[in-house]
């Protein structure tokens, strides 16, 4: 009987110790995390949960790897868990930690494609960007739609430019679809090289659809369109800087994306237009100019008539040599 009473006794001891160790192994687990400071982690892909606890002890997150194994794998959460690279931020309990993982709110890295950079400007981006993978095959000049794009580290970029690309398709074929009665623009490639130009001549949102309609009015006449920026793809072939002014020698240059050679558009885009500029050539304003030359201040003066296009020119030339 004494032999009984005493194994009942220590069992109750036993299971007595078993929940205390319990309970303070829940409440380090839930409590605040050994981080001063938010830190960054990647965790690869394909890692186990030992390793895993392991990473996260050495980075500071967490205080105990092997209390957060025994609990996770506890709860079921152990196959769970996701890689990616995740923001801890300070003071993070195990028990977030592993909330975090199994949700994977993975840090979104944000990039930005402005408008009217040539492809291989918006490769070069893509190149640099921190976290992705791979390369990016080049989908051919204007291709790829100018925005920011929102990306995980891991992120192949052929993905991402596979999501600029299938971005820019289906704005060309909503504002091809719905262009006006009348537009000269007779494909989607058309519309694209008519906004990449209009992207190039102006970065102002006021005259974009008024430079798309001196275009227009060129292109219904036949007349030249003689814009700069085709002869700087000319002679760059949107790869480089021109990195100095044009000269008459350059505006008659034998090439077919010289505008001021050949009749109508040149064979293709000559950069990536953003969604404004291929609103404005789809849509453009309903104007008599045929000429327009900047002003001097950022923006442009429009011209009916060759006569009053000279006068405005040579204005903008006494401006510069005045700066000069």
């Amino acid at each position: 009987m004494r032999r009984r009473r005493l194994a009942g006794v220590l069992l109750a001891l036993l299971a007595a110790a078993a929940a205390g160790f319990a309970f303070r192994a829940w409440q380090d687990f839930t409590a605040p995390g050994p981080l001063a400071e938010i830190r960054r982690v990647v965790v690869p892909k394909g890692t186990g949960l030992a390793p895993l606890a392991e990473l996260l002890a050495e980075q500071g997150v967490l205080r105990h790897p092997l209390a957060f194994r025994v609990l996770v794998t506890l709860d079921g959460a152990g196959n769970r868990l996701k890689a990616g690279e995740y923001d801890f931020p300070a003071g993070i309990s195990a028990a977030s930690v592993r909330d975090l993982l199994v949700a994977g709110r993975t840090v979104v890295r944000r990039l930005t494609v402005p408008e009217g950079l040539t492809t291989a400007a918006v490769l070069d981006l893509l190149r640099n960007a921190e976290g992705l993978v791979g390369e990016a095959p080049d989908p051919g000049e204007g291709r790829l739609l100018p925005e920011t794009y929102h990306y995980s580290h891991g992120d192949g970029r052929a993905d991402l430019a596979a999501r600029m690309q299938r971005a820019m398709d289906k704005a060309l074929a909503r504002l091809f679809r719905d262009r006006p009665a009348g537009s000269p623009l007779n494909s989607e490639t058309e519309l694209l090289t008519l906004a990449s130009i209009v992207e190039k001549e102006t970065g102002l949102s006021g005259e974009r659809a008024r430079i798309a309609g001196v275009f227009v009015n060129r292109l219904k006449r036949g007349m030249r369109l003689q814009t700069d920026p085709t002869v700087i793809y000319a002679l760059t072939g949107g790869r480089r800087e021109l990195g100095r002014p044009l000269t008459r020698a350059d505006l008659r240059v034998d090439h077919p994306y010289n505008t001021y050679r050949i009749r109508g558009l040149p064979p293709g885009p000559i950069a990536n237009p953003g969604l404004a500029a291929l609103e404005a050539a789809a849509r453009p304003a309903k104007t008599d100019a045929l000429y327009f030359v900047a002003d001097g201040a950022g923006g442009h003066l429009f011209a009916r008539t060759l006569e009053e296009h000279n006068r405005n020119a040579a204005r903008y030339r006494r401006l510069l040599r005045r700066s000069q």
